[in-house]
């Protein structure tokens, strides 16, 4: 048997479901499964990820237009 990571979140009930499909093979086995919460760093990535996946690409008005660059000021050197 195969070790297996997944990360699931916790429900509002505060109940945990996992539902991992194993071969035949794998049937009547003993496994261990260890609770570790994950710190909200990771959380927020995830957060962060799908927020991009269900915004890119939705924007629908007038087209985005990049205008010129202006010329960088030129200052004085520190001595």
């Amino acid at each position: 048997m195969t070790r297996i990571e997944q990360t699931v979140k916790v429900g509002t009930d505060g109940i945990l479901n996992i539902s991992i499909p194993l071969s035949a093979a794998e049937a009547d086995h003993n496994v261990k499964v260890i609770v570790e919460p994950l710190d909200n760093k990771g959380s927020q990535q995830e957060s962060w990820h799908q927020f991009i996946s269900e915004t890119a690409g939705s924007w629908q008005g007038e087209p985005l237009i990049r205008p010129d660059q202006t010329d960088v000021e030129r200052r004085m050197d520190l001595e």
